[in-house]
């Protein structure tokens, strides 16, 4: 992917960081890697909500945060794509991440998205990914940077 600027957004709402999460995730193709920055309640699992909705995960109500499980899976477009929800918050090394086996996870019919990333950044080297950074902005309101974004705001 070639270099772009970020793109910042302002949600207002829990929804409106659904939605889009939801316009990302029509946009993807399969083989990305999502890394999600952010501290708590900044919205990182309502994006990933959004995103498997526009993947067309069956159900939006079973995409949670894997926090003790540490990965959820998810069937997207119908099983042509496999969405890997990776939660890295209890993780105490990169190693840890690297034995969960998450180059497994890279392929090219999979999306693969990591909460609390920047615990496992340096895994990341060398690999062409999306960030995306959440802070909060008002009691609702969240600024949201996409680095390295996929064409997909409309």
């Amino acid at each position: 992917m070639t270099e772009k600027q970020p793109i910042v957004i302002i949600t207002c709402s829990p929804a409106e960081t659904i939605e889009l999460g939801r316009k990302l995730g029509a946009s993807l193709k399969g083989g990305q890697i999502i890394a999600l920055v952010g501290n708590l309640g900044t919205g990182k699992t309502h994006l990933i909500k959004g995103v498997a909705t526009g993947l067309q995960a069956p159900d939006m109500a079973q995409v949670t945060s894997p926090t003790f499980v540490l990965i959820n899976e998810y069937e997207g477009r119908g099983g042509e794509l496999t969405v890997y929800h990776i939660d890295a918050y209890r993780l105490e090394s990169v190693a840890e991440f690297e034995a969960l086996g998450f180059t497994d996870y890279c392929r090219p019919d999979a999306i693969v998205l990591i909460e609390w990333a920047d615990k496992i950044l340096p895994a990341l080297e060398g690999i062409d990914y999306i960030r995306i950074d959440l802070s909060h902005e008002g009691p609702t309101d969240r600024k949201i940077q996409i680095s390295n974004h996929p064409a997909f705001l409309k």
